[in-house]
């Protein structure tokens, strides 16, 4: 990983921070973004005291011009581009009747154009340099959660764009990973969005049970050095996809009740 230059879109909290730590630690020149200034210089500032050489990028992964940005601002300080890792995301909660339609355009927007975008502008650098192309998905991309129906259709759509690519890119040596963590503890559930827009809020999961993002990113780093296509994490994430692809009657009724005992549930564990 030493000299590589890798891109972290999303990369200011949670599991694109540890990836920044991560990756960076071994060597990597490390490119992150987010729309939170604040967030991305406190970033920096911390990593830097670890050695690691990375910059910030004020960037919107939905806004087309500003994935271009991120690419020209990368190329003028590190020369080129080896990584892109496409991390920025944001979930939702909320049952698909009583939600406002412009919620799902926007996690659609951020998780699965943001993708598309970044890896747009990324590619003809990636291509020269036989590089990485990393999408942090979920299980919610193999199996639909209900009341994350928006969240759901995103993943899914990210992990149909990668595979595409993947094979669209098989014998020009570019290497595309699918990694779904799990249940991971991150702020991400926080920021969810509810059925009016607002943010969630308190996570309505035990996160102190769940996998931490540092664990997580060196799951992830691991991955990218093997050129893995997938990666899927935690045990309940590679029962979940398993189950579900062979019993999916099964597993309607089984995700169903999991997150029907939610604090807050959008939905209750009736059958009424």
């Amino acid at each position: 990983m030493t000299g590589k230059v890798a891109i972290i879109t999303g990369g200011s909290s949670g599991i694109g921070k540890a990836l920044a730590e991560e990756f960076g630690s071994k060597g990597a020149k490390i490119v992150i973004t987010g729309r939170n200034i604040e967030s991305l210089e406190n970033t920096v500032t911390a990593l830097k005291q670890k050695n690691i050489d990375l910059i910030w990028v004020k960037a919107d992964v939905s806004i087309e011009e500003d994935n271009l940005v991120m690419v020209n601002k990368t190329i003028e300080k590190y020369g080129k581009i080896d990584i892109l890792i496409n991390n920025a995301g944001i979930s939702m909660r909320a049952l698909f009747e009583d939600l406002n339609l412009d919620i799902i355009r926007k996690v659609m927007d951020i998780n699965f154009f943001g993708t598309v975008n970044a890896t747009k502008y990324c590619l003809p650098e990636i291509i020269k340099n036989k590089g990485s192309i990393i999408g942090i998905s979920s299980i919610a991309g193999f199996r639909g959660l209900p009341g994350r129906v928006g969240y759901s259709a995103s993943k899914f759509a990210m992990q149909g764009f990668l595979e595409a690519l993947r094979t669209e890119l098989l014998y020009k040596g570019v290497h595309v990973l699918t990694a779904c963590p799990g249940f991971t503890a991150s702020n991400i559930r926080k920021k969810s969005l509810t059925n009016d827009g607002s943010h969630q809020g308190e996570s309505p999961r035990n996160e102190q049970k769940m996998m931490t993002a540092e664990e997580c990113a060196k799951h992830i780093y691991k991955a990218t050095k093997k050129r893995k296509k997938f990666l899927i994490l935690t045990p309940i994430g590679k029962i979940t996809v398993f189950l579900n692809k062979f019993f999916p009657g099964f597993m309607d009724k089984m995700t169903y009740n999991a997150l029907a005992k939610e604090p807050d549930s959008p939905f209750s564990n009736s059958k009424n």
